[in-house]
């Protein structure tokens, strides 16, 4: 982005950051010296206009999105105080669909964690990704009844399915309606992935109840964490060249040389000395859309 170019993006964003409910930036300030978590954060509410994705999940943002709201019959949003529950219209209705489905899986409902904010971008804390709208974490628990009070969707913890060593799956806890609700989730089109911890991919692996097409394996990847929830992301939407796609996984179920990876010291061995931290990402780095959409 050149000079002239971010000038005209800072005058945007002074403009119009009211209309989103963001605070406006010093004046004069470069975006490439602004922190993207800064400005994204601030957004109160969504930003008008046509749904788009703009960039990818871990550097991008999105227009028009919609918030999931704070009940429905099958679902409750966690830590709405958060006001991390907009997303694509799309990725909302897969989340209000999968919820839907909880009931004839052997589940009440649902309970929902963080979507994205009201128009995506980096976060301060929590997520690297979840920045374009096209992500959604679902609960491994089921909804309570009576219903979580608003206090307690505020405090009540996350609960890990793995044994207190961590070595294992703590199979009292991560039982079939869990199994049936991300293999759900992963048969569903539109989604493009789903992360698991290993030690719940290869139950999956092994689950009798699997069925003859196993196909929707594949999407289910195992990476860090992710043994109390599991993180749904859905495909760029047909025809939105402004959305980039993640690469697919590779070829197969997922439960070969690959999971074994996950089950070796490489993957949590420490970075080497003198690998440089990340630094955060800036307006700048996101797609020129990014701060354009301050315009309203």
């Amino acid at each position: 982005m050149g000079l002239q170019n971010l000038c005209s993006a800072i005058a945007i964003l002074l403009m119009s950051a009211v209309s989103v409910g963001a605070q406006p930036i010093p004046a004069g300030k470069p975006l490439h010296t602004i922190p993207a978590a800064d400005i994204f954060a601030g957004v109160a509410r969504p930003v008008g206009g046509p749904a788009a994705v703009h960039g990818t999940t871990s550097r991008g943002c999105f227009t028009g999105g919609v918030a999931l709201a704070d009940e429905g019959a099958t679902w409750q949003v966690m830590r709405p105080s958060r006001n991390r529950y907009y997303a694509h219209p799309r990725t909302v209705a897969t989340v209000e669909r999968l919820a839907a489905l909880a009931p004839s899986l052997g589940l009440r409902g649902i309970l929902v964690g963080d979507l994205s904010q009201p128009a995506g971008g980096p976060m301060p804390w929590g997520h690297a990704s979840h920045q374009s709208g096209l992500d959604a974490d679902i609960w491994f628990a089921d909804m309570p009844e009576p219903r979580l009070t608003a206090e307690e969707r505020e405090t009540i913890e996350m609960q890990s399915m793995l044994t207190p060593d961590g070595k294992a799956l703590d199979t009292t806890r991560f039982t079939a309606p869990f199994a049936r609700l991300v293999a759900a989730a992963a048969k569903m089109d539109q989604v493009q992935r789903i992360f698991v911890h290993p030690q719940i991919k290869l139950a999956l692996c092994q689950w009798d109840g699997v069925g003859d097409d196993r196909s929707w394996l594949r999407k289910v990847r195992p990476w860090y964490g992710h043994y109390e929830h599991f993180h749904m992301r859905l495909f760029c939407p047909a025809g939105m060249t402004t959305c980039r796609e993640q690469n697919p996984p590779p070829p197969g179920d997922g439960c070969g040389a690959d999971l074994e990876y996950w089950f070796t010291p490489a993957p949590y061995a420490p970075a080497p000395k003198g690998t440089k931290k990340r630094r955060p990402l800036t307006v700048a780095d996101l797609p020129a859309a990014c701060a354009r959409i301050f315009g309203g």
